[in-house]
């Protein structure tokens, strides 16, 4: 019998060494088989290339989290000697190097490139064009840090999108009281608030857009101040 189709996932088992299945069968580990944790993306693929593993994924509300595959000890063993002595060359820390560099280029020029969306996305009248940017950069610090988990990270919508959706979601934190609300355990009660919050954010914006002064203690002003 195969122990693991590349398709197949398993969640974490009620006791050291065991697994669920998608039937919610409890299955005991391989002798011999060690949990590679998660953490080295090299590691898990040229293990998995290797031969039989079973992946396992944990399910936490609407998120899924990888913990690790389970393989040959002797596998595993293997492809870390491997890459150990691999990554000690000199050859490939000029590689890194290079990475890191191109990374951080492509970083710069995205980060970039979501602050002149959200200045798009605002469109303050020239009078207010002082607050459009302290309000560009402000969302841009937030939103757009690798590895921030906000939507400015995501690839599945366009930027001027995930600009759009940054504001309204820092407007959200910093210029309303969601972060305080009593919101009750109600399925759809948080999305409808968070709806509710988002139009009032799209009115206060509309008010600077026009260039109508200032709305007495404005709170985008009063989240900006000092910034």
């Amino acid at each position: 019998m195969s122990l693991q189709s590349e398709s197949e996932v398993f969640s974490p088992g009620p006791r050291p060494r065991t697994v669920v299945d998608a039937s919610g069968a409890v299955r005991d580990v391989p002798e011999g088989w060690e949990l590679l944790l998660p953490g080295d993306a090299g590691a898990t693929r040229r293990v998995k290339a290797a031969g039989e593993f079973w992946v396992i994924q944990e399910r936490r509300g609407r998120k899924i989290f990888g913990r690790g595959i389970w393989a040959p000890a002797a596998t595993i063993a293997q492809v870390q000697s491997g890459l150990a002595a691999e990554r000690s060359t000199e050859s490939y820390a000029r590689k890194q190097r290079s990475a890191t560099v191109r990374r951080e280029r492509q970083q710069a020029d995205y980060v970039e490139d979501f602050r002149a969306a959200v200045l798009k996305f605002l469109a303050f009248d020239s009078r207010h064009a002082e607050l459009a940017e302290r309000l560009a950069d402000a969302v841009t610090l937030h939103a757009t840090p690798v590895g921030s988990g906000t939507v400015a990270r995501t690839t599945m919508i366009p930027v001027e999108e995930r600009a759009e959706a940054a504001v309204i979601a820092w407007m959200r934190h910093q210029t309303t009281a969601y972060d305080s609300l009593a919101i009750a355990r109600i399925r759809g009660e948080r999305r409808e608030v968070r709806r509710m919050l988002a139009r009032q954010s799209r009115l206060l914006l509309q008010q600077y857009r026009q260039g109508a002064p200032a709305p007495a203690n404005c709170p985008l002003r009063g989240a900006l101040a000092g910034s």
